[in-house]
């Protein structure tokens, strides 16, 4: 199986190495049999990077899962502005040119933050990156009232994010959400009391492996149910 975001230049490469083998055999020449030779090499790549398997779900309601495919590169306490407000935890992982690039969301829930950032295309490994660089930055809340916020991190290769969620939204988690394409970064940020499963160096999978488990009920449900308690005010005389 094949990203569907990914079939276009699937399709493309091979047009592309088609005519060059073509224009090979009809005009013979060590240098257009070289081109053809790198494109098919290149259009062979492509079946390979836009592979999308399929992933076995873990049923678990308070699971953040992974993602992306990669490696886990930093676990971190950062102060993270945009959704939480507040220190929370980064986990942030690495995507080589040879991982399944399809990212899927972390959790069920609905999309409460999105923002497009233009930016750098630094190493994805750089702590900076995750500032710096090109990027979508994605906010979730579950039914339970946990938040996760998650970003898309373009990187040397990477030159093009595609985010299918919008604020708004619902999806359930390890459900399809984009793709980033060549070589990238997702960060993954979660509460200071969830407890995070990984380590540094862990290799991870999309939609299947558990970064981290929430406690039993989140902030933000605390938050709802705080406000559901207050009495009315008599109305003023």
């Amino acid at each position: 199986m094949f990203a569907k975001d990914g079939l276009g230049m699937i399709a493309g490469s091979f047009v592309v190495f088609f005519i060059s083998l073509g224009a090979a055999m009809l005009f013979p020449h060590p240098a257009l049999y070289a081109l053809a030779t790198v494109l098919g090499i290149f259009a062979i790549f492509n079946l390979f990077f836009f592979r999308d398997p399929e992933r076995n779900i873990p049923q678990n309601p308070r699971a953040v899962l992974s993602p992306a495919d990669g490696k886990v590169t930093q676990i971190v306490s950062v102060q993270e502005a945009d959704f939480f407000a507040k220190e929370v935890q980064r986990i942030s992982i690495f995507l080589s040119v040879f991982n399944v690039h399809v990212n899927r969301l972390p959790i069920s829930g609905k999309v409460e933050y999105f923002v497009y950032r233009t930016g750098k295309f630094l190493a994805a490994f750089k702590t900076e990156a995750s500032l710096e660089n090109e990027q979508t930055v994605i906010g979730m809340i579950d039914r339970f009232g946990h938040k996760v916020l998650f970003k898309q991190i373009a990187g040397v290769i990477a030159r093009r994010i595609i985010c299918n969620v919008r604020e708004g939204q619902a999806g359930n988690a390890g459900e399809r959400m984009g793709l980033i394409r060549f070589g990238s970064r997702v960060d993954v940020f979660v509460p200071l009391d969830a407890n995070v499963l990984v380590k540094t160096g862990d290799t991870v999978k999309g939609g299947e492996t558990v970064l981290a488990t929430f406690p039993e009920e989140g902030e933000y449900a605390r938050v709802d149910e705080t406000l559901l308690e207050l009495p009315e005010r008599e109305p003023a005389l």
